[in-house]
């Protein structure tokens, strides 16, 4: 029952049961207190009529009737009857006996009654029955020159005449109320149509587009005052549930980020602790075995399959020393000495220490900005062992040119690295920093090189980027901050500033 009534319960029923309703119930009372009200005035009127011609002819009546004129008395009866709107016309004498008679049949009233009231000398009026009609009846006393009573004139109206009239007079008032209702109803409805109905459903055709998926749409400030407000209240709402969505997914984004980066930090933490164990693990054992094949070669002449075999495990002693070493650099801890820096320097360093590479010289190293350049707050060897990194991956990658630029890039120092080797495929680059992920073949690389790279610049709070060069070679783009607050020695002091 509630569940039919809210269905049926609407701004436009409201308006139909609160509004119009009252509104045509009122007019309604309103037309039957006005109808009453004509309707008595109608009556009295025609009464009034009955009774103007009854006192018109009274006059002469009474003179016919005083000098005996019989034929007078009825030719005045007869002139009042002509008039069309006279049931009938009687004159009776003092005592009661009927004179003369006009029109309908005589009444034959109570010789008693009519002495009565012709004694009384008043006039009266009175509804009664006439041979099965309802009539409405007027008595005039009729007096002499000297004023006594000498008869009574009794005239008669139907009473129909004043129930069609009456009858005319509800119909027209009925038809007034329901062409009047019936127009007020479109009035009101129209009005409420072009007034609020139309922007409602502008309004709900506004939240129907939203729910199907377009959440740009919004409602357009039309209508009245109240409308627009409403609009723009929706608008705003829908605003503002699409800054919620949109800050709800970048807290979903940052949380997964922040995720990831503690599962990588966790999974970085326990592959340094590994690293670092099985660096200090092989190490010992790695000298002993370089110093016996040192102390067999010092024994041994000449270029025998035996010495070229002692040499072959000192070099293989020697590569594995610098997997050792790639893996204490990997599981490093965080203590670092800082100091400023000059950005030029760096790069110097690093080119330098590259020309000892064996692998490195053939590439051709240019060098790009200012130097000294400008100052950057890091730990100098650490940065350099980044730089020296992506110079030799650059030359170990096949490249013939290698290009190391940097620049002060706002509130950073930027160190660029590209070259015009074959390049990265897109689908690898984000692994490219995970720990012994390597695109070398087997026993040529051990896939700690760039993850060493990324733990130093995030030590520093920078930033690194791998994408294509220009050249179709790979460009690699570090971020150093000029000032890193943080920067402290190992023993937790903070190194004096000056220049590397």
């Amino acid at each position: 029952m509630v569940r039919h009534f809210r269905r049926f319960w609407s701004l436009r029923a409201a308006l139909i049961l609160l509004v119009l309703a009252p509104l045509l119930i009122g007019a309604a009372m309103l037309t039957s207190m006005v109808l009453w009200t004509l309707e008595k005035a109608a009556e009295e009127r025609m009464q009034e009529d009955v009774a103007l011609m009854a006192r018109a002819i009274s006059l002469p009546v009474s003179d016919s009737l005083e000098q005996g004129e019989d034929e007078g008395v009825r030719q005045a009866l007869e002139s009042v009857f002509r008039i069309g709107r006279i049931y009938g016309a009687y004159v009776y004498s003092a005592s009661g006996e009927p004179i003369a008679a006009v029109g309908a049949v005589n009444p034959s009233p109570r010789r008693a009654e009519v002495a009565d009231i012709a004694a009384a000398g008043e006039r009266r009026g009175t509804y009664e029955r006439i041979q099965g009609q309802d009539v409405y009846s007027y008595f005039v006393p009729l007096t002499d020159t000297g004023g006594q009573v000498s008869g009574l004139l009794h005239v008669t109206r139907r009473g129909s005449d004043f129930h069609d009239l009456i009858t005319d007079l509800r119909v027209q008032a009925i038809a007034f109320m329901v062409v009047g209702g019936v127009f007020i109803s479109v009035l009101v409805l129209l009005g409420h149509r072009l007034a609020i109905g139309r922007h409602f459903e502008r309004l709900m055709e506004t939240m129907a587009r939203v729910e199907d998926g377009q959440r740009d749409f919004r409602a357009g400030a039309e209508g009245p005052r109240e409308i627009r407000r409403l609009s723009t209240a929706l608008n705003d709402m829908l605003d503002g549930i699409r800054r919620a969505e949109h800050e709800l997914e970048d807290r979903r984004r940052t949380q997964a980020r922040l995720e990831d980066q503690l599962r990588h930090s966790e999974k970085l933490a326990a592959i340094g602790r590994l690293a670092s164990g099985v660096a200090h693990e092989l190490g010992t054992p790695l000298s002993v075995v370089d110093g016996k094949a040192q102390r067999a070669l010092r024994r041994l002449d000449g270029d025998g399959p035996e010495v070229r075999a002692l040499r072959e495990v000192r070099s293989e002693v020697t590569r594995m020393e610098h997997i050792v070493r790639q893996l204490l650099d990997f599981a490093r801890g965080t203590s670092h000495h800082y100091r400023d820096t000059a950005a030029g320097l760096l790069a110097s360093a690093a080119a330098t220490a590259l020309e000892h590479d064996e692998a490195s010289r053939s590439v051709k190293l240019e060098l790009d900005g200012e130097q000294p350049g400008p100052p950057c707050r890091v730990d100098p060897i650490r940065v350099e062992q980044v730089l020296v990194n992506l110079l030799r991956n650059a030359a170990q990658a096949g490249a013939t040119t290698v290009c190391l630029r940097w620049q002060e890039d706002g509130d950073e120092i930027l160190f660029t690295v590209e070259d015009d080797g074959p390049g990265v495929p897109g689908e690898i680059r984000d692994r490219l920093f995970e720990p012994f992920f390597t695109t070398k073949a087997v026993g040529e690389g051990t896939g700690l090189g760039l993850a060493v790279v990324h733990g130093i610049v995030s030590e520093h709070g920078g930033d690194i980027a791998i994408s294509a060069a220009d050249g179709g070679g790979t460009r690699v783009d570090v971020r150093f901050p000029v000032n890193e607050d943080g920067g402290q020695n190992g023993d937790g002091r903070e190194e004096s500033k000056h220049d590397a």
